[in-house]
């Protein structure tokens, strides 16, 4: 799937070019991957917007970004061999050809290989350095995370517990509502579309919020900035109500930060690419042992049913993290 077009507002079938040409053959140094899930990402729609970001956007007709697992297929690369797992960048393909930057190898005995996209993978080190780096929570604060049975909000909020916090989640529709407390551990939930969310916090945060993990922005972030407590830190990780906006609001509480002495940091995962390796060592240490749960939810299709599946993300279809199979 190549970029053929900048989407305006939400992205359309006709903004990609499906098309089909011989597979490149690696050369020295490199190796064949055949790709078998896609990431699929709210990011992505930030990717696809020309101007400057923390990542360069995909020019049209460039293969679409996507982060991905594979198996190994050939190679003429001292450092993988054919029939070898990784996972990295390969974009909405069948195959890709690597010369190994950025790619890792993952054990599909150990973890399913979609979990190498969402927990064990940056879905999850997003969660955990953006909590424990940016949110800095300590025993008995509470925690709130929007998005929260989403890939990134799910993994939040069972760190936080990990950590001795009180977690409440917020999420769209009584059974996500469920999920996020009876799968994931939550001590209570708010369905923003059946609840005045700034008076759910009052009774579910009485002593204001420490640490807010905001994955969707809009409304919910304007709610939620007028319950933060004294020294509150808010982690800015995403956006994704305001994502197909010609005009994204931006935060009408804002001096709520001054007044409580607050703050209001982003997160972008690729800053911490040298501590990858610790992050996926901690995370699988909580799965392990039952600390950590893990929820994807896997959609099978060929590369073609890459706009849809995109699609699922901005209708709030999904559950946990949202992964296209597009072979075995």
């Amino acid at each position: 799937m190549r970029l053929a077009a900048r989407p305006v507002e939400e992205p359309r079938p006709t903004d990609w070019q499906h098309v089909e040409e011989p597979a490149v053959q690696p050369g020295d140094g490199e190796f064949l991957v055949q790709v078998l899930c896609l990431s699929i990402d709210p990011a992505m729609r930030g990717w696809m917007n020309a101007g400057r970001s923390y990542i360069r956007p995909v020019e049209i007709g460039e293969v679409m970004r996507a982060g991905a697992v594979g198996r190994v297929v050939a190679s003429r690369h001292s450092g993988f061999a054919v029939g070898d797992h990784v996972s990295g960048t390969f974009g909405v393909q069948e195959y890709c050809v690597s010369d190994g930057r950025g790619v890792t190898k993952v054990d599909p005995a150990a973890a399913p290989l979609p979990t190498y996209l969402g927990t064990l993978g940056m879905s999850g080190l997003t969660a955990y350095f953006g909590l424990i780096e940016v949110g800095r929570p300590e025993p008995g604060q509470t925690v709130v995370v929007s998005g929260a049975a989403g890939a990134v909000g799910s993994v939040v909020g069972q760190i936080a517990k990990i950590l001795g916090c009180r977690v409440i989640g917020i999420a769209g529709g009584e059974a996500k509502c469920r999920l996020v407390v009876d799968e994931f551990g939550f001590d209570a939930a708010i369905d923003y579309q059946s609840e005045d969310v700034r008076k759910a916090l009052r009774e579910h945060a009485p002593d204001g919020v420490d640490v807010y993990f905001d994955n969707v922005g809009g409304d919910v972030l304007d709610a939620v900035l007028l319950r933060l407590a004294r020294g509150a830190r808010v982690v800015v990780c995403g956006a994704i109500s305001q994502y197909n906006s010609t005009k994204p609001q931006g935060p009408a509480n804002y001096l709520s930060l001054l007044v409580n002495r607050a703050s209001m940091t982003g997160i972008v995962v690729f800053d911490y690419a040298e501590r990858y390796a610790e992050g996926i060592a901690q995370l699988a240490t909580w799965r392990a042992e039952g600390r950590l749960k893990s929820l994807e939810d896997v959609v099978s299709g060929s590369v073609a049913a890459f706009p849809e599946t995109l699609m699922r993300l901005f209708r709030g279809d999904n559950r946990g993290k949202l992964v296209l199979k597009i072979a075995d």
